[in-house]
Formats: C-alpha cells, sequence, structure tokens
C-alpha cells in the first residue's frame, strides 16, 4: 500500500521529500548497480548539506522531452498515465516519482530518453542493469506485478519493453535499503558492497 504525495516533480519542495527517503533512482545505488553513483557517493547526499542539484546536459535533454515521451506512451498504447510521487505506508522512507502512472488499472511507466540507452535498449532488448533496481523499486512501493519501461528518441521508433516484479530481487533489495536508511539515520558510511 502507498500514498499519493501532491508534489511537482523538480521543485524545492519535491526535492526536500526526496532527500528524506530512498527514491527509486536511488536503488541502483545501493545495490551496487550503478556505475556513475556509488553507495557511499548517495550516503554522503543523503545525510550531509544539501547541494544544488545538477543537471548534465543528457538529464536535462531527458527532463525537456518526458512529457513528449508520456504523450507518444500513452498515443501508442492507449493507456492513460499521468506523473505521481508515492510513498509506501509500511515504509514511510520507500518513495517513488513515477513518469506514469494509472491507479484504476495498475499500469504504471519509467521514460528514459537518452541515446545510450535507446541504444542499449534496442540491441540487447532488455532494460539494461543500471536501470533494473529503479523499476523494481517502483513495483515495491505500488504492488504492481509489472511496470513499461519506454524508451523514446524523437525520429526512432519508440520502444516499449514489460518487465515483471522479481519478488527475490526486491527482497534483497528491500534488505538493502532497509540497511542503507539505518545508516543515514546514524550518520554512517555505506559498507562496501550491499
Amino acid at each position: 500500500m502507498f500514498t499519493v504525495i501532491e508534489l511537482e516533480q523538480g521543485t524545492p519542495e519535491w526535492r526536500a521529500w526526496r532527500r528524506e527517503g530512498i527514491g527509486a533512482s536511488d536503488a541502483p545505488s545501493i545495490m551496487g548497480e550503478c556505475p556513475w553513483k556509488s553507495a557511499n557517493y548517495l550516503l554522503r547526499q543523503k545525510s550531509g548539506p544539501e547541494a544544488e542539484p545538477r543537471q548534465n546536459a543528457a538529464m536535462a535533454r531527458g527532463t525537456r522531452l518526458e512529457p513528449e515521451a508520456r504523450r507518444s506512451y500513452v498515443t501508442a498504447t492507449g493507456r492513460d498515465v499521468n506523473p505521481a510521487c508515492l510513498q509506501s505506508i509500511q515504509y514511510p522512507w520507500l518513495r517513488a516519482s513515477v513518469d506514469g502512472i494509472c491507479f484504476t488499472n495498475h499500469i504504471m511507466v519509467e521514460i528514459k530518453c537518452g541515446d545510450s540507452v535507446y541504444r542499449q535498449t534496442a540491441k540487447e532488448r532488455r532494460v539494461p542493469r543500471y536501470y533494473y533496481g529503479q523499476l523494481q523499486h517502483q513495483l515495491a512501493v505500488t504492488g504492481f506485478a509489472a511496470v513499461d519501461f519506454w524508451c523514446y528518441l524523437p525520429g526512432r521508433p519508440e520502444l516499449l519493453l514489460s518487465v515483471p516484479r522479481d519478488e527475490p530481487y526486491i527482497e534483497r533489495m528491500l534488505c538493502a535499503e532497509l540497511e542503507f536508511w539505518g545508516r543515514v539515520q546514524q550518520g554512517l558510511a555505506a559498507p562496501a558492497v550491499l
């Protein structure tokens, strides 16, 4: 079970809410699957002084393209989804800012608009490992059975993969996230491998 938090993604209030818990994009770092952010770096971000958010050009492009990509997903699938901020009732620190969700039909979508993720997904026909934890975290928060992974680049065919819930992975992830959140609360360093 989860509750919907009425926040607009990208605002200072949203950033403060994210900092007070573990979001879906934090999961790959905690699981040791993120090539660009370690668990220790994430721990410093969560427990240190708040820094101004930084976006590289690729992140800014993805943010800019996301509404267009969501409209493309709705048109292609007929599934009407909207962004939302969700928080677990059982674990209030467990949070997710989803790109699109339909509560009545239990449909959720994660949108990616980057060149490299598009190329890798098109080539391998599976979600890149460094995004898998993000999707499973969203499924842990919602309890849904699957999440759609939508890769979008203007001028190229859209890519849609349905990613099923992976209960053994979610169990490992929740244990690692619970331990990580305890370290955030205590101001401790993250273990080398979670």
